[in-house]
């Protein structure tokens, strides 16, 4: 009787837990829209004819099925960046990673489940350099029944999108860069929330708007999908409670400036506790960058909160916000996150069995037949790891030619550390100009399932020292150490914090220095790991995890949908 009671008992438990869930369907059709800004018209690729595209709203444990119908002119794939696929990779996005684009005229229907997250989001273009138009939130509730998140519940919640702006194509602008091997032109513009904001010429009416009341708390769940930059973001008369990075607890760390990496999300708790008046948000770029410093786009974006009983005519105040080059703002906020370790979380693993030292950064390469304007003398710019630089294959997505066994798409020899050690971070060691030239492959790291993984990036001076946002999909890992200069094990591991390390799935590497992360292997497939600057990631600065079938069938990968796409 009492073992009939607890059967009784756990299907219950079962039944409710499946009520809680719910399958959320969106369509997304992918065409031109016509919009105005910087006192020109221009044709963008866009979801729904919406800029930023639509807010994807769940809860934990949720179904989401999102029907992708490609009406544009180019080939499009779409990422839902940090989600864990748990055997869903198919979905996953990545263009010839994980799937063929979806071309145009033709449509593909993504399908996952929402495991053991919850938080910020986001879903983004994952083809060319579509994602400066083509991005989205998705926000992750707790599961329904459950309890709310581990802090005061906000009076209200507010999207914060940040992003990128060129006045030029920016297909044909990729296209340009890759003929002649340069890097890309820099953007014209930044945006919130898809408006430039009024610093901009033809812009007084392009501002976003936060209208807020006294005495409330607001979280603003703070996504940088800018393309190419870093950013620093603050309000002016208002300071941040971070409760939550790339959709993972943090404990409470208050801040008057919020830095973010393309990739990175922070959510942020605002009190609306200042004198009743007009008050500028604004974000300008993180320039990370020493000598020889590229261009960049140097200019500031803002929008304006507004409390309720204030005059709408009041001149908005400005916020005092750091330098472009400002490093040390940069790593006290990046270092000084810590995880929020509540019953039942991931814990950082202390056993590791993998590894890996990794460089990243730029250098040159000999120019491709494709690269017709490229300068057969100097070569064409590129970018690498441990020398390795990514090239991505062309007839069939490296996921595919795993599932089938397929020979020749991809080798699986991705070096566990660079070919030679040196000086990485001094940039008049003269040796560099020996180690500036890579070579072109499709390098990958294979893993047995469950592996642990401890990893050291390493950014290197050749053709200068810089902050990359290194970005592994459907895996977070903790980030146990990071600093400048060359890494040294003995001394680095004495800072290694494995008691309540933050955890990320975006790691904005420390500009001339190192970052150490942990994660474990434990979802089969194929994963890329690349630099959330598209421009790097077009240079090919990146590489991609192919993680083995786990011993059961609840850790094996099942076959692709009926719609998967052909190349």
């Amino acid at each position: 009787m009492g073992r009939l009671v607890l059967i009784l008992a756990i299907a219950l438990v079962f039944v409710a837990s499946m009520a809680d869930a719910a399958v959320v369907e969106h369509t997304f059709h992918v065409g031109n829209l016509t919009v105005r800004r910087l006192c020109q018209s221009r044709v963008i690729t866009a979801v729904n004819g919406r800029l930023p595209g639509p807010t994807i709203d769940v809860h934990e444990g949720d179904t989401v099925v999102v029907h992708v119908i490609n009406d544009s002119p180019y080939n499009i794939t779409i990422h839902w960046h940090g989600i864990f696929q748990i055997l869903s990779a198919w979905a996953d996005g990545p263009s010839m990673i994980t799937q063929c684009p979806i071309q145009p005229g033709n449509s593909y229907t993504y399908k996952f489940k929402i495991t053991g997250q919850e938080g910020t989001l986001w879903w983004h273009a994952h083809s060319s350099v579509l994602r400066e138009t083509v991005y989205g939130g998705l926000i992750i509730r707790p599961r329904q029944g459950t309890k709310a998140y581990p802090f005061s519940k906000p009076d209200e919640e507010v999207p914060i999108l940040l992003g990128e702006w060129w006045n030029a194509n920016i297909v044909d602008l990729a296209t340009q860069a890759f003929l002649t091997g340069d890097a890309m032109n820099v953007s014209d513009a930044y945006t919130i929330n898809g408006k430039t904001g009024d610093l901009y010429p033809c812009s007084t009416e392009d501002i976003y708007e936060l209208e807020v009341e006294t005495g409330k708390t607001y979280l603003l769940r703070i996504i940088n999908a800018a393309l190419d930059n870093q950013l620093f973001f603050k309000i002016a008369g208002h300071r941040f409670t971070v409760v939550a990075v790339d959709a993972s607890y943090t404990k409470p760390y208050k801040t008057d400036v919020i830095v973010i990496a393309p990739g990175q999300t922070v959510d942020a708790l605002m009190v609306a506790d200042a004198t009743p008046a007009s008050y500028y948000m604004a974000a300008l770029p993180y320039i990370s960058t020493t000598s020889p410093r590229p261009p960049v786009d140097n200019t500031t974006t803002t929008g304006i909160v507004l409390y309720k009983s204030a005059s709408p005519s009041s001149q908005p105040v400005m916020p005092t916000m750091p330098s472009f080059f400002d490093n040390d703002a940069a790593f006290r906020f990046y270092s000084n996150l810590t995880g929020l370790c509540r019953p039942g979380d991931r814990t950082v693993p202390l056993h590791v069995d993998e590894r890996m030292f990794v460089t990243v950064g730029l250098g040159r390469v000999a120019c491709q037949p494709g690269q017709v304007l490229c300068n057969q003398t100097a070569g064409a710019l590129a970018a690498s790891m441990n020398n390795a630089s990514f090239q991505l294959p062309t007839t069939m997505s490296i996921l595919q030619a795993h599932y089938e066994g397929v020979e020749g798409v991809y080798t699986a020899d991705f070096p566990d550390e660079p070919p030679v050690f040196f000086d990485f971070t001094n940039a008049s060691d003269p040796s560099l100009q020996y180690l500036m030239f890579t070579s072109k492959s499709t390098k990958v790291k294979r893993l047995k399932y469950n592996t642990t993984v401890e990893m050291v990036l390493q950014d290197t001076a050749i053709l200068g020292i810089e902050s990359h946002p290194m970005h592994i999909h459907s895996f977070n890992f903790f980030v146990v150490a990071q600093g400048f200069g060359n890494y040294d094990q003995a001394t680095a591991e004495k800072t290694y914090n494995l008691v309540d390390p933050q955890q990320r799935n975006t790691i904005a590497v420390p500009t001339g220095g190192w970052a150490v992360i942990r994660f474990t292997a434990n979802n089969p497939g194929v994963w890329i790991m690349h630099c959330h600057f598209d421009s790097h990631l077009l240079l090919g600065l990146a590489t991609a995890f192919e993680v083995d079938n786990g011993p059961t069938p609840e850790s094996t990968l099942p076959p692709p949908p009926p719609d998967y796409p052909t190349c």
